[in-house]
């Protein structure tokens, strides 16, 4: 088997689409930079929402099918009202989200059937640089875990493997694990 070829499986994911789309940046880098859009506002206290509509891909604006929303809001123990996921919860979720598209696609390509991929995540953080108790304590995650259970028809260092290469292909491991610029301006 070449490694252009794979077993049929079915997890989901078009990997011929994925090659042709593949083949096609790389004919024409330019088209593969993309600007990834959110709107966000305030409702009320600290609870926000987020709308993804659009985004700049391909060359051109596109338009998602349907559009996306984002409740965020603080639990009640923070004295808010708990109107939707905490925003660390939300980056937890993206993590998770892009880890597991990874899978499923990187299992696809290598012929692995799937039968269930569940990725339970969890990120510990020291709130007292939050709240500005102790300037020493980063604001951020200190750890974040992410442990996988998978039901394949694969051995276990098959299914790692896909895992770490899901990892290495994350966009959100990636602008975790790594430095980005972010600018933070006022209109």
């Amino acid at each position: 088997m070449t490694d252009t070829e794979s077993p049929a499986v079915d997890n989901g994911v078009n990997i011929e689409a994925l090659r042709g789309a593949r083949q096609a940046l790389t004919d024409a880098p330019g088209a593969a930079q993309f600007t990834w859009r959110a709107s966000n506002h305030w409702v009320s206290g600290t609870h926000s929402s987020t709308t993804i509509t659009d985004f700049f891909g391909l060359g051109q604006d596109n338009m998602h099918r349907v559009v996306h929303t984002i409740e965020a809001d603080h639990p009640q123990v923070f004295a808010s009202q708990d109107n939707g996921a905490a925003p660390p919860e939300i980056v937890l979720a993206a993590l998770a989200s892009c880890l597991t598209a990874g899978v499923a696609t990187v299992a696809s390509h290598r012929g692995t059937q799937l039968r269930s991929v569940t990725a339970t995540i969890e990120g510990t953080m020291d709130l007292q640089g939050i709240l500005g108790i102790d300037a020493d304590v980063r604001n951020g995650f200190d750890t974040i875990k992410v442990v996988y259970t998978i039901d394949a028809d694969a051995s276990r260092a098959d299914i790692e493997a896909i895992v770490a290469q899901s990892q290495k292909r994350s966009a959100v491991f990636d602008i975790l694990a790594n430095p980005t610029t972010i600018q933070v301006t006022v209109a």
